[in-house]
């Protein structure tokens, strides 16, 4: 297996940290909500075995270092982190991978300048051009989704986060994923991660940034997040998932929304964290989706 390396990355002052390993195609990983780097732990060796160079970093605001001093955590903000790390990492093009929040910025990002994907992944989360369809037809969804309102409490969402040793993050990966035996060791690191000077309230953002009707940052990222993906698109979701409910993909993942090409695939007795519980089926999934879609050298 190959070794795992931390790097460095930089986009306007600040500075991200990431875990890699392997050579060759970048395959990018973006994670989400509450979680961390760590979340791709089970892929990014099985991947890089494969011929690639898989860089997973942690998202902006997810440690101090990268917190905005503008509190700028809109989607078309963090899209555009992705593309810093492209270049720094001197990648004109790569595989884009994303699990939650990860998923949402993957797709923003592929609307933004579709020609520096190869292919795109997601995980957990639909495209949501068809999403007022999506809730008519699963209205469990509305009760599944309660948690964003609080978000959109700045306080009260902060308190409630850090309230008995961040007993919420517990709550929710237990709600989310409720067949998933995670370890104590998988807990207390998220946890760790959220303890860090400004990572509960920007984590939280990311939330109030998506609903501000009147932030024209907000606007953008809604009118890219709801554009046709020109990129192919593999999309994931967990039969189980207390999140985001699976029926959605039914109705929100439709072929003529995705120009080059969809594949939806459901893993029975997941949920949210599909990747982490089933980390061999998932992994299979996604390096035959990369191989058949390799990254042809100019």
């Amino acid at each position: 297996m190959s070794t795992i390396e931390i790097l460095s990355l930089e986009h306007e002052g600040m500075y991200f940290t990431a875990r890699a390993a392997g050579e060759g195609p970048l395959v990018l990983m973006l994670h989400g909500f509450p979680d961390d780097f760590h979340s791709f732990d089970a892929q990014i060796e099985a991947i890089a075995a494969q011929g690639y160079r898989v860089v997973a970093p942690m998202m902006r605001g997810y440690e101090s270092s990268s917190c905005s001093p503008r509190d700028l955590y809109h989607l078309i903000h963090l899209a555009s982190d992705v593309f810093a790390w492209m270049k720094l990492l001197k990648a004109r093009q790569c595989h884009l991978i994303g699990h939650d929040w990860g998923a949402l910025t993957a797709y923003v990002a592929v609307a933004l300048q579709p020609k520096k994907f190869v292919s795109l992944t997601t995980l957990a989360i639909p495209h949501l051009r068809r999403g007022l369809q999506g809730v008519v037809g699963v209205p469990a969804q509305l009760v599944k989704s309660a948690y964003i309102l609080l978000m959109q409490f700045q306080k009260a969402s902060e308190l409630i986060v850090e309230r008995d040793d961040y007993a919420f993050i517990e709550t929710l990966w237990r709600r989310w994923s409720p067949t998933w035996q995670f370890s104590q060791a998988d807990i207390d690191q998220v946890k760790s991660t959220f303890r860090a000077e400004g990572v509960t309230h920007a984590a939280t953002q990311y939330y109030r940034c998506l609903l501000q009707p009147l932030s024209l940052s907000t606007q953008q990222s809604w009118r890219l997040l709801t554009r046709r993906v020109s990129v192919p698109t593999l999309a994931l979701t967990g039969e189980q998932d207390g999140c985001m409910d699976s029926r959605l993909y039914d109705s929100l993942m439709r072929e003529q929304d995705f120009e080059k090409g969809l594949q939806v695939r459901k893993i029975a007795n997941v949920g949210h964290f599909l990747h982490r519980e089933a980390p061999d089926e998932v992994n299979a999934m996604i390096l035959d989706w990369l191989n058949q879609h390799p990254l042809l050298r100019s």
